[in-house]
């Protein structure tokens, strides 16, 4: 069976539009927009998050610092899940023995996105520097799962967390797991809207040699050192402002080039969760263990962890329900 990891990961079905009259711009966040640089052997991908990362966000109490890092994961599933031809789903997890022991985001067939993450509140509340990637996640690992199909065998890549920033971890995932240069740029902030309220907003820049070509070729030629010089001049805030065009942007960094842009694609909020699937694991438990998990009142309550939505199940009704 094919390594899904490997297999052409910018979409099929989305043409290259030479037709500016065809073209719809990209919405103003919410969405991966792919493109291609073909005279530079290059090709990329361009995520905004705003409505996407709040909702997925809200449902985690987490300091700001931590909930930046779960926000980058948010971006980074986007543009790696976005990019395979895909119909299960697409997981970045980071997993260390720092106080931000977890951060999963998953990417589902569709355009949905979820996270969530785990703290030690007592140990980041005794870090120096909080904002500190290294310091928060500590040494540990990045995988990415991919499942090509809902239930199908899911294949997993795994390169050790970057002390730099979760971005050069997905670098050298590409590296190592498939021997692609790629640059990819994080960003996320908190932000206040006048109207809106709180919330978070997050984006990433993709750029990769496309298949084929060697690494020292790729490496050592005069477009990857230009586009790489040009992406070192790109800032969070060009990144994270939404009244800045997604086209723009990429004008921006790319007109000397020839840059064909694609279709996008709009991403939204998704989580999987339901009564029915939680049911049969409280059913699972023996008869006479289940009142020790409810509360006084005589439900159990449980509460996903991604969507934050809570689920009362009376000792009663599990009971009385028949079991799968």
């Amino acid at each position: 069976m094919n390594d899904p990891v490997n297999d052409p990961v910018n979409e099929p079905v989305n043409e290259p539009v030479n037709d500016p009259g065809e073209y719809t711009p990209a919405p103003p966040a919410d969405f991966v927009l792919p493109f291609d640089l073909p005279k530079a052997d290059l090709r990329g991908r361009l995520v905004r998050l705003d409505a996407v990362s709040t909702r997925a966000l809200s449902a985690h109490p987490l300091p700001e610092d931590a909930q930046r890092v779960l926000a980058e994961a948010l971006v980074l599933a986007g543009l790696l899940g976005s990019a395979l031809k895909l119909e299960g789903r697409l997981s970045v997890q980071t997993k260390g023995d720092g106080p931000l022991t977890m951060a999963v985001a998953d990417y589902f067939a569709g355009g949905g996105l979820r996270g969530y993450g785990r703290l030690d509140e007592e140990r980041f509340n005794a870090l120096e520097k909080k904002n500190d990637f290294s310091a928060l996640v500590g040494n540990g690992a990045l995988a990415i799962t991919i499942e090509p199909t809902p239930g199908a065998p899911a294949y997993q890549g795994l390169v050790s967390l970057s002390p730099k920033s979760l971005s050069a971890s997905a670098e050298t995932y590409f590296m190592q797991s498939e021997q692609l240069p790629t640059i990819i740029t994080l960003a996320a902030g908190f932000i206040y809207q006048s109207g809106v309220g709180y919330g978070w907003r997050a984006a990433g820049l993709m750029v990769q040699a496309v298949p084929g070509k060697t690494e020292d070729s790729v490496r050592h030629g005069d477009n990857w050192q230009r586009i790489s010089m040009f992406l070192e001049t790109l800032t969070a805030l060009e990144l994270l402002d939404t009244s800045l065009s997604a086209e723009s942007l990429l004008w921006r960094l790319f007109h000397e080039d020839e840059i064909r842009v694609h279709p996008a694609k709009e991403l939204h909020f998704q989580c999987t969760c339901s009564a029915d699937k939680v049911l049969p694991v409280l059913q699972s438990y023996p008869v006479e263990e289940r009142p020790s998990l409810a509360d006084e009142d005589g439900v159990i309550r449980t509460r996903c962890e991604f969507c934050g939505t809570e689920y009362k199940f009376p000792l009663s009704e599990i009971d009385s329900q028949p079991a799968d």
